[in-house]
């Protein structure tokens, strides 16, 4: 690779870090065709964000931690069956083709996306219905963690993506708690992906580390506009976002 490539790489992990921290994802679904389209070998291209994702969701997470927007309950629950079934997805691609899912999940996410952007105005931000305890809100988010852990596993992504707007429309969550408990399950579910990967021999490391040196502090940068942006704006720019991201994705493939 010459100089101006690793621009484009350090460039690429600027934007998705900001935004993964804005909206509340790993970022990994961006990334993966940005560092392909700047010639970065598409294994490779899978592989390398998923390092960097750990650290800038973390990185993310801190900011919304300090504002009191967890919901525990969710993060417990999310963390304790999507890593489990992030295994699963990931064993079981030996006989499931990822195509057909990757379908689907833009087609979720475009209309998720529509629903924020043309529906109702976003939660408040006050953590308050999610934390109910009962039995029906805990299959719900149980059915959410098991769907998007198996669909990270399958798609070598860390599914973030599909946490924030399931959480948002399934649980009913306030958005910026949705936001910062997808930062954390992402971060968890990356770790199962990154060493199956590092295993593989699929991650140059020194992609890893450019494409990281940019996304760690712009994903810190992004989370902080976001919490201190209205939960009416912040809804409908992440439901603008879904919509483009699914459309193109839909249009162009991965």
């Amino acid at each position: 690779m010459d100089s101006m490539d690793w621009v484009a790489i350090a460039g690429i992990g600027a934007a998705v870090g900001f935004l993964a921290g804005m909206f509340g994802k790993g970022g990994s679904a961006i990334a993966t065709p940005l560092l392909h389209a700047v010639g970065v070998p598409a294994i490779v291209s899978v592989a390398a964000p998923l390092p960097a994702t750990i650290p800038s969701t973390l990185v993310a997470f801190s900011a919304y931690w300090s504002r009191d927007l967890v919901d525990r309950q969710v993060l417990k629950w999310s963390i304790g069956i999507g890593v489990p079934a992030t295994v699963v997805g990931a064993l079981a691609t030996r006989w499931i083709g990822g195509g057909a899912l990757v379908t689907v999940t833009d087609v979720v996410v475009a209309a998720l996306g529509l629903r924020l952007l043309l529906g109702p105005a976003a939660p408040s931000d006050a953590i308050g219905d999610a934390t109910r305890d009962t039995p029906g809100f805990r299959v719900r988010l149980a059915l959410v963690s098991a769907a998007v852990g198996l669909g990270a596993g399958l798609l070598a992504n860390s599914g973030g993506f599909l946490l924030a707007p399931l959480y948002i429309a399934v649980l009913r969550m306030p958005l910026k708690a949705a936001f910062a408990c997808s930062l954390a399950v992402a971060a968890a579910l990356a770790v199962p992906g990154t060493i199956v990967h590092a295993a593989l021999g699929h991650i140059d490391w020194a992609i890893v580390a450019v494409f990281g040196l940019t996304s760690v502090p712009f994903s810190y940068w992004g989370a902080r506009v976001a919490v201190r942006s209205s939960a009416r704006w912040l809804g409908r720019a992440y439901g603008a976002v879904l919509v483009v991201v699914g459309v193109v994705f839909l249009a162009f493939g991965r």
